[in-house]
């Protein structure tokens, strides 16, 4: 069952609330800024606060030098642990999508307990945070978006974006804002909080052990190739996801809101499954899709409506065809395919 989004309110949400909440955001955070955030600390790739997460650092660093070792050492012959790497990759990746995105964070539709397992379990074997955090973090994203509080903020350059904010210690603005921010869902939730307690346990169970055991167990191949697969389909897929807060924030149009930062990016959505229509999704970020056309290099979509079919994912969120071409018309910079400034409507 879909459920369509009209009302005014909705509309003033994905107009007028997301231009003026940015611009309060951005001079209260120029008024609050804290003392220890030195803007002048420069490098080519933004500015960055000088307490560095070294750790980080340098288990980001070794971690990338060995992906670029086996990515350099692909050939051929070893194919079978290409195609096994992106399988379980994809894995991960419909965790991130549809799970800790879609699901946990907008819940842009509902889903029984089977799926919400499938979709923590899955989550988990993306390698990455907590969904507690995950969650956390991302709505806080949403509602302070290119702030100082936001905890990926663009408009520190592109490095700070896309993997750089995981190497500072994060700003005063994000933590506050994090306390702040609503997540009594999450915490209402024991598959949530399941994936809490045993965190560590369940993203080293499945991001690493399984995708090991199960083609050296049943198909005998070499532990070491095992090994390498499942480290670069994990460094990628990071990769993957990062893209989302980095290139789908800097370079693309933007068709539905002009006045935000998030843009379009078909290259963004085939790395992500469909996560990079970013300035349909920061003015619609309700919908299920993500995106206005359900399938357009939106891999995740196509699973969800299939769990949909099966039953186990009902009350897809969206919003009608109506306000979307409103929205575009009145807010976007004239890029949309259909709505743009440029398109001739057949009736005219």
């Amino acid at each position: 069952m879909l459920s369509s989004v009209t009302s005014t309110q909705v509309i003033s949400y994905a107009i007028i609330d997301p231009i003026i909440s940015q611009n309060v955001n951005l001079k209260f955070s120029k008024i609050d800024k804290k003392k220890n955030f030195d803007q002048s600390y420069k490098t080519l790739w933004g500015y960055f606060e000088q307490e560095i997460k070294w750790n980080n650092v340098i288990l980001l660093g070794v971690m990338h030098l060995y992906t670029l070792k086996i990515f350099l050492m692909l050939r051929p012959e070893i194919w079978h642990l290409i195609v096994w790497g992106l399988f379980c990759g994809s894995i991960g990746g419909f965790g991130v999508t549809a799970g800790v995105h879609r699901y946990f964070t907008h819940r842009c539709f509902k889903a029984n307990l089977p799926l919400r397992i499938i979709l923590m379990l899955a989550f988990s074997s993306s390698g990455q945070n907590t969904i507690y955090d995950w969650v956390r973090d991302h709505r806080v994203h949403h509602k302070f978006s290119e702030t100082d509080a936001d905890p990926h903020n663009a408009k520190r350059g592109f490095f700070f974006a896309h993997c750089g904010w995981l190497m500072l210690k994060k700003h005063p603005d994000v933590v506050t804002k994090g306390k702040i921010v609503d997540c009594s869902d999450l915490l209402n939730d024991p598959v949530v909080l399941f994936q809490q307690r045993y965190f560590l346990p369940l993203k080293l169970l499945f991001c690493f052990v399984i995708p090991v055991i199960i083609p050296v167990y049943f198909w005998g191949w070499e532990v070491g190739g095992c090994i390498d697969a499942a480290i670069g389909k994990w460094v990628l897929l990071l990769n993957c996801t990062w893209s989302v807060n980095s290139v789908a924030h800097l370079w693309g149009t933007k068709p539905y809101n002009k006045e935000i930062s998030p843009v379009e990016s078909r290259t963004v959505s085939f790395l992500s499954m469909g996560e990079g229509w970013h300035n349909y999704h920061h003015t619609f970020p309700w919908d299920y899709k993500a995106a206005e056309l359900s399938y357009s290099w939106n891999i995740t979509t196509f699973f969800i409506d299939v769990f949909a079919k099966m039953g186990w994912a009902y009350d897809l969120r969206q919003p009608s065809l109506d306000l979307v071409e409103r929205v575009a018309r009145k807010a976007g910079d004239g890029s949309h395919f259909k709505w743009g400034h440029n398109v001739v409507e057949e009736h005219e």
